[in-house]
């Protein structure tokens, strides 16, 4: 019989909990952990399914290419235990996002769970209680149409993905992964480093002076400006260079170095005259709130957070009613939103800094959902950053204040001002010089005094204007000249995508969907096609295979144009414009109305790919770069070689970039190792060969183990068996002060005898040895490591310096010993040194034993040493803290299990009462993220 209950499923368990705070003990509040189905690998289709129709991609092509969905193993359990909540409910809440993934996770739990009580439809973009109630009372039913576009982009998925990522396995390497969006993305990162390859700087030169009034109100006052015409012509700036280094741009002045240098002589020493003073009113909007896109780009250029990681913290700051949903492409605000901006930005900053009408944002985007808001604070008034800094870590609140401020600033009045710009005639001994100089002035900040939006790294910034503030100046007044220096420039090449800037790039072009963009970007990282160094993505030469390939045989699937009319494709099926099944007939098998071949077609008349070429690219006078199997290397095909030797080759370090690798840097690389190996001598002990070697992972040495002698008769087997019972060889890295070129046999002998015994701790009766590891060097104890501040040490550490790094408090990994800030006096207690050193948490006083975190009201400058000594006192009075143990945790957990025996067993018993769930066709997907088959 009902018990009158209401059963609300939502994804995630933090947001079931927040959520479950504003409904009464009418509803039970539960969490699916994301998506409970997917399309199951092929290998993992019933046995009589694999030779069917659904054996490939699980998904039946030939009949309305029809998926076949399986429940993850994983959640098994949690479906049953859905079940049984469902038969004590008389009404069922789907309250899994408003978006398109939202939505087919809520049909699935539909299909997996057959419910035969009334279901509703519940969507809300915050997670309060004011938006939970309007939620409650405003149920619709399942949009079938959201389901139907993302079940075809999943399917579109498998069937590229299935299709190409075997053409990369058997031509390139294996474990590589093609995708729709993933593929496009590899490409743009690639294409912009083929630019950079390709560039020649070209130098140019130009002269700056400082100016000063010498009359009216601002005399005395004095600015930087810039040369911009000689003799009549004007100057030529970086942009005015093509990427091959040459000046397209006529009638311009081409200054370099002597020509420079000389109209510096020409002209020093005299005064010049404003020729022009040009102000005009500035005025200056604010951005508009926040899609996921611009919190993506903006999160990278002002906190430096990746776009993983800025989805990841906004999503515990959405579960946890914080902001609003942080998946949308729309940067429009609801009027309460709107209300609050404004009432609080009037309430900060002043009425003043408030416009008379409120601001209203329509997305650019295309296809965007406007029936989404913007990523802003929840509620239908803000917390602000200080009433929320308590309850939230360091980079949820970093990004929630970001994300305040910009929905505040949004319904902020303009930032006026005005723009100078002024003209400067310089003329003596026949030459004529014009300089130029601009300057803004924010005359009323407006949204600025709460928020200015980043910008990402520009190629020509040495060619911007100044914003410093002119003086007041008229036509024809003279102005002193000092300063004249020739400045010497070199045009830089196009910059590397940051994730901000990529973002930014596949939004403007209409690829893939905004929340995707993380996925897409771990994925390609994950593959090795992308590394990051800084805020830079660099392509591997890996990626320059995978992109080659796919350029010259699926050209179309990479295709820029293509792509994006793919995602319109996909919002028209959302809209219920477009038939699904008819898309992906035409997308699969092509025919007469397709403009392009089918995916079907294209890999089935391939042709023959030539592996060998895919994986080569030139690097000039004979020098190829190939993609190997086990790294790129450098072959010099330049000479002739004898018959059945190899031509010169060497490895190319991970920390050599593609656009580094010039002819210059690829012979050096090939002088440096030689053959491989550089042959350092013998080991007096064992007598093996050392060599060095430049390997993958930067250089090494290692000893020769010579083969054993094999008899003719020998079978294979047997060989192999005598060379596997061969002792592994020794293998160390080098110092990084160390190098191929100066490395000798003595050297690597002490390198080849890491790891060191140091010693034995008379405590513990426990070995102590010096090790180089991953993260640097280190002594280990036991389980108990510590850093050693250089490699050095390795070989000279004594025992008594190990064991007095042993006394010190343990540190994070990959962490030196850090100078004390301040050093107080000898504890009375300890007798040891009273210190303050910077901590993860802040300053802190310790005398080596016993740590203690500043106060708040306390700075290092202030602290007294009876101060010291008595927060150490405290410390050391509390005792050490009482942490719950796995032991403690799991006999919690049978007691508890003792006392719900009962219970546990009749749930159990009605579990194992229902038939096995009967496989459907319906729709998986992996725990609540973007499809990483993208």
């Amino acid at each position: 019989m009902s018990s009158g209950r209401k059963l609300v499923i939502v994804e995630s368990p933090a947001k079931a909990r927040t959520i479950a705070n504003y409904l009464g003990d009418d509803y039970e509040v539960e969490a699916s952990v994301g998506h409970i189905r997917d399309l199951p690998q092929p290998s993992e289709l019933p046995a009589d399914m694999k030779k069917g129709p659904y054996g490939k991609f699980a998904v039946d092509v030939e009949d309305g290419f029809t998926p076949y969905y399986d429940i993850y193993p994983d959640k098994k359990k949690k479906v049953t235990e859905l079940k049984r909540l469902l038969k004590d409910a008389d009404e069922l809440y789907l309250a899994t996002d408003e978006d398109r993934e939202g939505e087919a996770i809520a049909w699935h739990l539909l299909e997996a769970l057959r419910p035969k009580v009334p279901v509703k439809r519940m969507v809300f973009h915050e997670i309060t209680k004011e938006a939970i109630q309007r939620a409650l009372e405003n149920t619709r039913d399942l949009d079938e149409r959201l389901v139907d576009a993302q079940e075809t982009r999943r399917i579109l998925d498998r069937l590229y993905g299935y299709e190409v990522s075997p053409v990369l396995w058997r031509k390139v390497r294996q474990g590589l992964s093609a995708g729709r969006v993933q593929s496009v993305a590899t490409r743009l990162i690639v294409e912009r480093e083929r630019e950079r390859m390709a560039f020649v700087p070209a130098n140019y030169w130009d002269i700056s002076a400082t100016f000063t009034a010498l009359s009216g109100a601002d005399a005395g006052s004095s600015f930087n400006a810039k040369i911009t015409q000689v003799d009549g012509q004007r100057v030529a700036t970086g942009r005015d260079f093509n990427d091959a280094g040459e000046l397209t741009a006529k009638n311009v002045a081409h200054l370099d170095e002597s020509a420079a240098q000389e109209l510096v002589s020409a002209l020093d020493g005299h005064g010049g005259e404003v020729l022009s003073l040009e102000t005009k009113p500035y005025t200056r909007r604010p951005a508009a709130p926040f899609t996921t896109s611009t919190l993506q780009q903006e999160a990278s250029r002002k906190l430096r957070m990746s776009s993983k990681q800025t989805m990841r913290v906004a999503q515990t700051l959405y579960e946890n009613g914080y902001i609003t949903y942080m998946r949308t492409d729309s940067s429009a605000l609801s009027t309460q939103a709107i209300s609050a901006a404004r009432r609080q930005a009037a309430e900060l900053y002043g009425s003043e800094f408030v416009p008379d009408k409120p601001r209203h944002y329509a997305s650019k985007a295309k296809g965007a959902q406007e029936a989404h808001e913007a990523i802003r604070p929840a509620g239908d008034s803000f917390r602000t950053p200080a009433q929320v800094a308590n309850s939230l870590s360091g980079e949820q609140f970093k990004l929630y204040e970001l994300i305040w401020k910009r929905t505040v600033a949004s319904q902020m009045a303009d930032a006026r001002g005005s723009t100078a710009t002024v003209r400067i005639q310089v003329a003596a001994n026949g030459r004529e010089a014009v300089f130029g100089a601009s300057g803004t002035v924010i005359t009323f900040r407006g949204f600025l005094a709460a928020y200015e939006e980043g910008r990402d790294t520009e190629r020509y910034a040495e060619d911007g204007k100044g914003d410093a503030r002119l003086p007041q100046m008229e036509q024809g007044d003279a102005l002193a000249a000092a300063d004249l220096a020739a400045d010497g420039h070199t045009t830089s090449a196009p910059p590397r995508y940051t994730e901000a800037s990529l973002v930014k790039a596949l939004e403007e072009r209409g690829i893939g969907r905004p929340s995707t963009y993380a996925a897409t970007i771990s994925t390609i990282q994950d593959r090795g096609y992308v590394h990051n160094r800084g805020q830079a993505l660099v392509p591997s030469w890996l990626a320059f295979a995978v992109i080659r390939l796919l350029e010259d045989h699926f050209s179309q699937l990479i295709d820029y144009d293509f792509t994006a009319e793919m995602e319109s494709d996909l919002d028209e099926i959302a809209s219920g414009e477009t038939d699904r099944t008819a898309w992906l007939t035409r997308f699969y098998f092509g025919g007469d109305a397709a403009e392009n071949d089918g995916l079907k077609e294209l890999v089935e008349n391939l042709g023959e790919i030539d592996a060998r070429d895919i994986n080569t690219v030139e690097i000039g006078e004979g020098l190829f770069l190939r993609v190997g199997r086990y790294g790129p290397y450098i072959e010099d095909l330049s000479k002739p070689v004898e018959e059945g030797q190899n031509p010169p080759r060497a490895s190319v370090p991970d920390d050599v970039a593609p656009d580094e690798l010039t002819v210059e840097k690829a012979r050096e690389l090939i002088e440096t190792q030689g053959d491989g190996d550089v042959a350092l001598g013998t080991d007096p002990i064992s007598g093996h060969q050392i060599v060095a070697k430049a390997g993958r992972f930067g250089p090494y040495v290692t000893e020769v183990i010579p083969e054993p002698e094999l008899d003719e008769g020998m079978s294979a087997a047997a060989k192999k068996k005598a060379k596997a019972a061969l002792p592994k060889p020794r293998t160390a890295s080098l110092f990084k002060s160390q190098s191929l070129s100066t490395i000798t046999l003595d050297d690597a002998l002490r390198l080849l005898s890491l790891p060191r015994v140091v010693g034995v701790d008379p405590e513990s009766d426990t070995e102590i040895t010096a090790q180089n590891g991953r993260y640097g060097p280190y002594l280990k104890k036991g389980t108990d490591s510590r850093t050693i501040d250089s490699e050095e040490k390795l070989l000279t550490i004594t025992l008594e310096e190990a064991l007095e790094i042993y006394k010190q408090p343990k540190r994070g990994r990959g962490a030196t010993a850090s100078a004390p800030l301040r050093e107080l006096g000898i504890d009375p207690t300890s007798e040891k040194p009273v210190v303050i050193k910077d901590g993860r948490f802040g300053p802190y006083v310790t005398d080596g034993t016993t740590n203690r975190t500043l106060p708040r009201d306390a700075t290092v400058d202030n602290v007294t040493f009876e101060q010291a000594v008595e927060l150490l006192a405290e410390k050391r009075a509390k005792g050490p803290v009482k942490r719950t143990t796995r032991a403690s945790t799991a006999k919690k957990a049978t007691t508890t299990k003792k006392a719900t025996a009962a219970k546990t067993t009749a749930t159990k018993a009605a579990a194992t009462k229902s038939t096995t769930a009967k496989k459907t066709t319906t729709r998986k997907t992996a725990p609540k993220k973007a499809a990483t088959d993208e």
